[in-house]
C-alpha cells in the first residue's frame, strides 16, 4: 500500500486547509487510516483516525472541534478538514494505514509527510 499526503501549506490563526490521503496498491477499504503530526523538537502524535468502515472516529483532545476526518472508500482517499487552526498547529502531518489484522496502536504504512504553518 503507498500513501500520499497532500493539501498543506501556509494559513493564517483561525483559517482552514483540508489534508488528504489517497491510497494505491492494497484494499483501501480494510484499512483503518490515522492522521499523525510531528512538529520540531516534538515527538509524532496522533490527531485524528478513522476506521475502515467509516463509522468510528477518534479525535485527539487537541483537535476536538476544529478537526473533521472522512472516508471515500471508492476514491481511496481520507480527508482532514482542518479549522480553525492555531499556531500550534504547525507541523508536518502524515497519514498512516493500519491493517485489520494490526493489533494495537501499530501502522503498517505510512505516507511521506506534507508541512502545515499557521501564521500567527
Amino acid at each position: 500500500v503507498q500513501l500520499q499526503a497532500f493539501g498543506g501549506g501556509l494559513v493564517q490563526t483561525g483559517g482552514s486547509l483540508r489534508l488528504s490521503c489517497a491510497a494505491s496498491g492494497g484494499t483501501f477499504s480494510a484499512l483503518t487510516i490515522g492522521w499523525f503530526r510531528q512538529a520540531p523538537g516534538n515527538e509524532r502524535e496522533l490527531v485524528a483516525t478513522i476506521a475502515w468502515t467509516g463509522s468510528s472516529t477518534y479525535y485527539a483532545d487537541f483537535v476536538k472541534g476544529r478537526f473533521t476526518i472522512t472516508r471515500d472508500n471508492a476514491k481511496n482517499t481520507v480527508n482532514l478538514q482542518m479549522n480553525f487552526l492555531k499556531p500550534e498547529d504547525t507541523a508536518v502531518y502524515y497519514c498512516a494505514a493500519q491493517k485489520r489484522t494490526t493489533t494495537g496502536s501499530r501502522y503498517d504504512y505510512w505516507g511521506q509527510g506534507t508541512q502545515v504553518t499557521v501564521s500567527s
